[in-house]
């Protein structure tokens, strides 16, 4: 009785692992028109912030309350403390949706995924290059606003301590270690978006659905944070901690917001990611 032993022939030198490099994706996104543009816009807005500060004058204080609003001109620290403020709620969420909602979907718009796995690029290398190369992105643009408005509202109103609304300050150093703290924080509460986007990416052929998917879901979980019926419920949603950086600005930091939102964000992130993965090794790919 004979065995038949089924073998899959690969050519000679093909190694899975070495297809479609993380810089090769990189550098064609790097490349398209939406990246510049989305680029563009982030650091045009320290400069759009201070021309209205000039125009409209210093920010005051309203009554006996002050706001981290109104401390933007007391230091380039705290200009680029404002500009994250100002940019995390909504603005931010925009080039993390578009740069991993329209990885995926931009290829199946154009009809080159299939030439791509075809190549052959295994599903799950693409997956993971496409993800790396979104992630990273979104990170370069939550670095560049506040890198900018450091750098802008430096020149336009010096070099100085982070004032505190509630009183207080921290030194230069101790603000540059904070900064970055609430750059990170902003980043990992925007994995959920991240998320939306590219499992959306996955499921549709349009990009424009995916991103604004996803941007269109993180605006019904900021309503929905909006509903204070929901009560505790809300502590479920991730739009719910988004600001709990500010706490990172303190003179003592208090970490238990950041870490429930944190641990949030990822366990929704690590979901959507699985469900993209899982869901995109089983498409079958026409487009």
């Amino acid at each position: 009785m004979s065995t038949l032993t089924a073998r899959t022939e690969v050519a000679s030198g093909y190694r899975a692992g070495r297809t479609l490099p993380v810089r090769v994706e990189l550098l064609r996104q790097l490349k398209r028109r939406r990246t510049l543009v989305m680029f563009g816009i982030l650091a045009v807005l320290p400069f759009v912030l201070v021309a209205a500060f000039a125009i409209g004058g210093e920010p005051d204080g309203r009554g006996d309350r002050i706001t981290l609003m109104d401390t933007a001109t007391a230091s380039g620290a705290n200009f680029a403390a404002v500009n994250l403020f100002v940019s995390a709620g909504f603005l931010l969420v925009i080039p993390v949706a578009l740069f991993c909602g329209d990885t995926v979907a931009s290829e199946a718009g154009w009809s080159s995924l299939r030439y791509l796995l075809a190549a052959p690029v295994p599903r799950v290398r693409l997956l993971w290059s496409k993800l790396v190369v979104g992630l990273g992105l979104s990170l370069a643009a939550m670095v560049l606003l506040p890198v900018v408005a450091l750098a802008v509202g430096t020149a336009a109103y010096g070099w100085g301590p982070l004032q505190i609304p509630t009183g207080g300050s921290l030194g230069t150093g101790t603000a540059a270690q904070r900064l970055l703290i609430v750059v990170a924080y902003v980043f990992v509460s925007q994995l959920v978006t991240a998320g939306l986007a590219f499992w959306l990416s996955t499921r549709t052929d349009a990009p424009l659905g995916a991103v604004g998917g996803a941007v269109g879901l993180t605006i019904v979980g900021n309503v929905l944070d909006a509903v204070t019926a929901l009560g505790d419920w809300r502590h479920f949603l991730p739009a719910h901690w988004q600001f709990a950086w500010a706490d990172a600005v303190q003179p003592r930091p208090e970490w238990s917001g950041m870490i429930q939102g944190a641990a949030v964000s990822v366990t929704y992130a690590l979901v959507l990611f699985a469900l993209a993965f899982r869901g995109f090794t089983r498409k079958d790919i026409v487009s």
